[in-house]
Parts: C-alpha cells; structure tokens; sequence
C-alpha cells in the first residue's frame, strides 16, 4: 500500500542561504590567521586599508546587483548621513581593537566578546526598545554577568577587549536596524564616510615612511602589500555573503550559526595560538556558553512553526 502523502520539496532557497551563511562564519572563524600575519603593523593602518580597499569592492558588487541607486539617494538624506557616520566610527574602533587584540595575544578575550554579543543584543533591546525578558532570558543574562565576572578574578581585571568589542558591535548593530538602507548600500556608505580619514592617514604614514604599503615604508615587503590589498576582500566578503545568507533564512537559525565563528577563534587561540587558558578561565567559559545555551533555547521556544 503506497502512502497518499505527498513529501514537501526542499527549499532551494534555504540551503543557499546556508551555504552563504556557513562560508561568511568561516572566514570570519580564521580571520584571526590574517590578524596574526599583519599583527608587526599598527592596528590604526590595518584598519584604514580595511577601509580604503572595500569601497571599490563593495561600490563594485552594488552596482553589479543593481542596487546603486537607492544609494546615492542617501546623500540627499542628512539623518542618514549623520547614522551612517556614527555607525562607521563603531564598526572601525571595533575593526581596531579585534586587530589590536589578536595581534596582543587576546585572541580568547577577543572570543570571549562575540560570545557575550548576543547577550548584549538582549540588555539593548530591553533598555532602549522596552523589550520584556523572559525570565529564562533573564537567567541567561545572570550566567553571563557571573561568567564575566569570574573572568575579572581570573584576569586580575576587567576583561575590556570582550566588554568593548561586545558593546561596539552590539551598538553597531542597533543602530543598523534604524537606517532604512539595504546592508551593503549600508555597508558602502560606512566606508565612503571614512574613506577619507583612512586615505589622509595612509598617505601620512608613506609620507613619514611608517607605512608598509607598496615601498612607502623603510621596512615594507611585498608580502606586506598584498596582505593590505587583500584586507578588502577579508573585510567584505564575508559580510556580503553573510547579508544574502539573513535573508534567506529564518532568524532562529541565524542567531545560532553567530556562535560558529567565536568557537573557531576560541580553538584557533587554545590549540593553535597556544594562549593561556587555567581552570579559571574554562569556568568562566562554561558559564557563558550555559548563558547562551539558555538564551538559544529560548529562540527556538517562542519560533513559530
């Protein structure tokens, strides 16, 4: 007897947008191999290349979709405008201080940061759009303080590179859903706007030959220069992949493929890096990651089916 049952087609779209997905959390999970190899430079040019090299990448796929004109709709546009600075300033301080940290040898820290992330995606949605908590969220928010803290006993301080990089882009990406822009017109509008700083501060370092691009400095190599012409295709393609890979998928599913990246970097930091990781630490994980097994079930609790 042959069943009357008719079996539901995949949906293509999905598991594109989990390709997309997946591909943009790995490059972002070995980023920190890039950060390592440009780690002799100042974090300040890394960023201004990071900078400088996606404007003609991004400008360059945008037009190639067909979505530059809803772009430059936005320079007659001064809220955007102002947005759009303010979110470029905390994406580059963000860029500056991954770089510094990884560089530093606080590759864990700098893991430790985006695992806290969507926790404080939770305490920003509560403040400022009067999002109610669960009191599982709750729960979660409280494993992840105490997780923090321990860290502090453990470090002998504040641990302020996962609490800055957490904080700069859990902002950043507040302030993103206020802009009424696709995220690569936004993305583009970010590095146009700072463009200038980053070409004024590339060309002071040739100037003072500091620099380590392309001869300008007294210690460049030609593997200097292609790391620093690379850096924007390190920085954008993994967001643009990312971009298509939201929009495909559900937000549940999004929310926990974010942890694949910081996991990578963790391990990359443990086995490969060879950081300092006691006891104490590895509680203090456990704490956080208890905080975000709570918090991830609480997202697939409240999807609809």
């Amino acid at each position: 007897m042959t069943s009357t049952h008719a079996v539901a087609p995949a949906d293509p779209g999905r598991y594109r947008g989990f390709a997309f997905a997946f591909s943009a959390y790995l490059l972002w999970g070995f980023l920190p191999f890039y950060m390592k190899a440009v780690a002799h430079m100042s974090p300040y040019e890394v960023v201004a290349h990071r900078v400088l090299w996606s404007v003609p990448l991004t400008a360059a796929i945008l037009a190639t979709l067909g979505g530059f004109s809803s772009f430059l709709a936005v320079f007659r546009q001064p809220r955007m405008l102002i947005m759009g600075l303010v979110t470029a300033s905390l994406i580059s301080v963000n860029w500056a201080i991954y770089v510094w940290a990884i560089g530093s040898g606080r590759a864990l820290e700098s893991a430790l940061g985006y695992f806290i992330n969507p926790l404080v995606n939770v305490a920003l949605g509560t403040i400022f759009l009067g999002e109610r908590l669960s009191r599982a969220q709750m729960f979660a928010v409280a494993l992840a303080i105490f997780g923090v803290g321990l860290m502090t006993v453990e470090s002998g301080g504040l641990p302020w590179v996962s609490l800055a990089l957490a904080l700069t882009f859990g902002v950043y990406g507040y302030l993103k859903k206020t802009l009424p822009i696709g995220p690569t017109q936004g993305f583009l509008l970010e590095v146009v706007m700072i463009s200038p700083l980053a070409l004024a501060y590339i060309v002071w370092l040739a100037a003072t030959g500091s620099g380590h691009f392309w001869g300008t400095g007294t210690t460049t190599t030609g593997s200097d220069t292609l790391l620093l012409a690379a850096s924007g295709l390190v920085t954008a393609v993994p967001l643009i992949l990312f971009v298509y890979g939201a929009r495909l998928l559900r937000y549940s599913t999004i929310g926990l493929m974010q942890y694949i990246a910081p996991s990578m970097v963790f391990l990359i930091a443990v086995f490969v890096f060879r950081e300092p990781f006691s006891v104490g630490k590895l509680i203090a994980f456990l704490f956080i990651w208890a905080a975000l097994v709570v918090y991830t079930a609480t997202m697939f609790s409240g999807r609809k089916a």
